[in-house]
């Protein structure tokens, strides 16, 4: 049985693992948007802390993910959660902080001065104006980030596998166990077409909701 049969053969066990790593990532880098967007957003009023924020998200980055979840299988036994899903969840928030944190301070920096003062003089205030100027240009960016995030994670998610968590890693971590070929490829496969899956509904999601005036100038 080639990889192709064993993927056909078990479609039950590959829709449950791909649901799962999907809600694991979801989750993951949904938490670690309402944490990073408004982080980038607020160190753009102070460079120093700009600065810092972007450094240690940057030295998160740098953990092998194996090593992350080492610290955090310690930790997390504690309250009896050292492997699973919460590890999972963490490891792949943290990860996603310094592309969606990055690029929203970068986006929201590169706004055009001129059209800052135009909303000023239009009379809006500091959070209006943020609302409803800043954010919708920034969107784009942003939301480049985000997919960033996604993308990274859903291959990150895979390796979690080998700390209890379920999903498309199973089939990796199980096919290396066995000595299976065929589960190692069909794993990496899935894992791969769901990242380029999750990449093309993000930039469908990004071209709706930036604004008309700006879709020609889209980083896609």
């Amino acid at each position: 049985m080639n990889t192709f049969d064993f993927i056909i053969g078990n479609p039950d066990l590959i829709l449950r693992l791909t649901w799962q790593h999907v809600c694991i990532v979801a989750v993951a880098v949904g938490c670690g948007v309402l944490v990073g967007v408004p982080t980038g957003i607020a160190i753009t009023q102070n460079e120093r802390a700009a600065g810092a924020v972007l450094r240690l998200a940057g030295i998160v980055m740098t953990i092998p993910s194996m090593a992350l979840f080492g610290v955090l299988i310690p930790i997390l036994s504690l309250i009896n959660q050292g492997i699973g899903y919460l590890p999972a969840v963490i490891a792949i928030f943290l990860y996603s902080q310094l592309p969606i944190i990055s690029n929203t301070y970068a986006a929201i920096r590169g706004v055009d001065p001129a059209v800052r003062e135009a909303a000023t003089g239009m009379g809006m205030r500091g959070f209006q104006r943020l609302r409803l100027v800043e954010v919708p240009i920034a969107l784009p960016v942003i939301m480049v980030g985000i997919r960033v995030a996604v993308v990274l994670n859903i291959g990150i998610a895979a390796i979690a596998a080998y700390v209890g968590a379920s999903g498309l890693g199973f089939l990796i971590r199980a096919g290396i166990t066995q000595t299976d070929a065929r589960q190692v490829i069909a794993g990496a496969i899935l894992v791969s077409l769901l990242a380029l899956c999750a990449d093309f509904l993000l930039l469908v999601v990004q071209r709706r909701l930036s604004p008309r005036g700006i879709l020609s100038r889209d980083p896609a």
